[in-house]
């Protein structure tokens, strides 16, 4: 099946959008993808903040984005719109970095307030950005999203009903032509 990205824009070590996004990997490997996580938090913030486009850790991340068909971003919602952190690895990517992939773009919030934050701050980007699909993305609030006693993730059930088919629906995108997808 299809190499996959897995980035989270969270700052945070105890990140509930990296706690996601690793639940989600694990669908998705199980699904038969190679899924490849970054936490854009452990890249050097030297290198982030400074514009360092030859740092090898910048252009290791952009080898990553190279190597996926589909790239999974992540991002709080901070202010109504994704990460500043996100927003630095984004800026350093070549501008066309997301040509041919398919996306899927998920965020977490407090509250349903940033529901829109997607498609109104995420969204635009991606596509700036060349993403040849961007599947239906998908807010979830933190509070939803917790640690079972084992410490696996533990989604409240609502929001794994309703998350599991919209990861799905990325994974069955992977591989298909973007402009025989768009045409039927």
């Amino acid at each position: 099946m299809a190499p996959v990205l897995s980035v989270s824009g969270s700052p945070s070590a105890t990140s509930r959008t990296a706690r996601l996004l690793r639940h989600l990997d694990r669908r998705l490997t199980g699904q038969g993808h190679s899924v490849v996580p970054l936490d854009v938090r452990t890249l050097p913030p030297e290198a982030l903040l400074g514009a360092d486009f030859g740092h090898p850790a910048i252009v290791g991340a952009a080898e990553l984005f190279a190597r996926a068909d589909g790239i999974v971003v992540g991002t709080p919602v901070y202010k109504a719109a994704y990460s500043g952190l996100l927003k630095s690895l984004l800026d350093l990517l070549p501008q066309y970095a997301l040509a041919g992939k398919t996306v899927l773009p998920l965020a977490t919030g407090g509250s349903t307030a940033h529901v829109l934050a997607i498609d109104y701050a995420l969204r635009p980007v991606l596509s700036s950005m060349g993403a040849a699909h961007i599947v239906q993305g998908w807010f979830v609030l933190d509070r939803h999203i917790g640690v079972a006693p084992n410490g696996d993730v533990a989604l409240e059930p609502g929001t794994a009903k309703s998350l599991g088919p919209i990861v799905d629906q990325f994974s069955a995108a992977l591989g298909r032509d973007p402009l025989l997808t768009a045409a039927g």
